[in-house]
């Protein structure tokens, strides 16, 4: 009995330290609109090779759910929008889809969260009425299965249920969704649960009129004078992401509510649109989903709550081909389905990117002149003798087959080669360093740690014999919760 008791005190200590070592962390949506999607065990071998830590579900499949067992991934499940009015009428329909969903799979698959519905109040208003019953019934089913403290619940909702988000300060809901949106709080509040938001900068550009400047919508820093600021609160703000965020928690404190965190569920670019949607690229879309992470990953929150990390889910994994609506609608995802990256994205597993500890790279700027870059190149690989045999045809770093890729790749191995006998970073203004490594799948950069570990991806081996490693590099260090287990086995022996 002893023993037990230890056991178990040291498992919440771990949980604790875990919870305050791991920081914010950047999660990924998968959706299942595709015409090839990859087996269920394959699926989870991508996530794996990409050390993706946290996925959301659209709804709770049961291959998926079973090949996600002991992976160690955190899952949250989705009720859809056509299970919702079923389970907000009926406590028994949601004490069995615990059952079925949840329940049958803990604790193999590490589910932690489920999310009600998709944007129930702007899709499907007329369930709304329904919708914290569904939510209630369904904690009530967790509380009777003892599984309320290991899952949560929760209800994704789009950033246009707060009429106007900027300023963030003067923030409220709908008016018309009042009563749902209380009830909605106080579920919140009373469950220890957190407020799911859909942020999608993109929209706020796109349909903005020009208001906001597109380096507001990518995270590119803003001259002086075109700074963005609250009038009321004279906050900054660097992104519209941080003031839709911070709109959030304004509208949660107007409608007397505090202490409930906000987190991301969906947030993204598109990478392809149509003739007519020309912001819809992949350069924006790599600018975009870079900076959201290393925005993310710096582990503070908007303006009105520094302390928040703000978690977040990119939205999404794979392209779905089969959504109905524009190009753009069709193109979100970071992976095509065999793995392979999109473009080059940089995922940090831990509140930090660390690259080799203090390692420092040059890359080419995403907002530089071409003129610039490509006399940048030519230079690099010519008189500054920067070894670019990596990005000829047929090269691990030939591919994604752009000047800004090209250059960033000259530009470092000159940098690593030459800045010990005054070599820079500049190249005519169109570089800049970063301590986070630039390495993704088989490219390493020079000066990278993973130079025998390929970008930090597990081998080819990891995945079955069609998913090849994709364009992902990501760094682990040994956590505060490694070294507590370590210390703790020498007890157990004792024991």
């Amino acid at each position: 009995m002893m023993l037990e008791r230890w056991l178990f005190s040291l498992f919440l200590l771990l949980v604790g330290v875990f919870s305050k070592a791991s920081g914010a962390f950047v999660g990924i949506n998968i959706g299942t609109d595709v015409s090839t999607l990859p087996s269920e065990t394959d699926i989870v071998a991508i996530l794996k090779a990409h050390q993706f830590t946290h996925v959301r579900l659209y709804n709770a499949d049961a291959h998926l759910l079973k090949a996600l067992a002991g992976s160690g991934i955190e899952v949250t499940v989705g009720v859809t929008n056509e299970e919702v009015l079923g389970i907000g009428e009926s406590a028994s329909a949601a004490a069995a889809w615990i059952n079925k969903n949840v329940a049958a799979y803990l604790p193999s698959t590490n589910i932690t969260a489920i999310g009600v519905g998709s944007e129930v109040l702007t899709t499907i208003p007329n369930v709304a009425p329904v919708l914290v019953s569904a939510m209630n019934y369904l904690h009530k089913a967790l509380v009777a299965a003892n599984l309320n403290f290991q899952v949560k619940v929760s209800t994704p909702q789009n950033i246009d249920i707060i009429p106007k988000s900027f300023p963030p300060s003067t923030a409220t809901f709908n008016s018309s969704w009042n009563s749902t949106i209380y009830q909605l709080l106080q579920f919140l509040k009373n469950t220890n649960s957190y407020y799911m938001l859909n942020a999608y900068p993109y929209y706020g550009y796109t349909r903005g009129d020009g208001i906001f400047p597109i380096d507001y919508a990518l995270f590119r820093p803003l001259p002086s004078v075109k700074q963005i600021v609250d009038p009321n609160t004279l906050f900054h703000y660097s992104s519209m992401f941080d003031a839709m965020v911070d709109a959030t928690y304004y509208a949660i404190e107007a409608a007397n509510f505090s202490g409930i965190p906000v987190v991301v569920s969906e947030a993204g670019w598109p990478w392809l649109g149509g003739a007519k949607e020309p912001d819809a690229n992949v350069e924006n879309a790599k600018t975009f989903n870079n900076n959201l992470i290393r925005r993310v990953l710096n582990n503070s929150g908007p303006p009105s709550q520094p302390t928040l990390p703000i978690n977040t889910y990119i939205y999404e994994l794979f392209n779905e081909d089969k959504r109905p609506g524009p190009v753009s609608e069709k193109n979100w995802g970071v992976l095509f389905t065999n793995g392979s990256a999109v473009y080059p994205l940089n995922l940090g597993t831990s509140g930090q990117i660390t690259g080799n500890g203090s390692a420092v790279f040059c890359v080419a700027k995403s907002d530089a002149d071409s003129d610039k870059l490509q006399d940048g190149l030519n230079w690099a690989c010519g008189q500054g003798r920067a070894n670019c045999s990596a990005i000829q045809s047929g090269q691990p770093c030939y591919f994604p087959d752009n000047l800004e890729n090209h250059a960033s790749y000259a530009y470092n191995d000159y940098y690593q080669r030459m800045q010990s006998v005054g070599g820079t970073c500049d190249f005519d203004g169109t570089a800049t360093t970063t301590s986070i490594d630039p390495s993704y799948g088989n490219c390493i950069f020079t000066g990278s740690s993973n130079s025998s570990t390929r970008g930090g991806l597990l081998p080819p081996s990891a995945l079955s014999p069609e998913v090849a490693p994709g364009s992902w590099s990501s760094n682990l260090q040994i956590s505060k919760l490694q070294l507590l287990i370590s210390a703790a086995f020498p007890a157990l022996v004792l024991l």
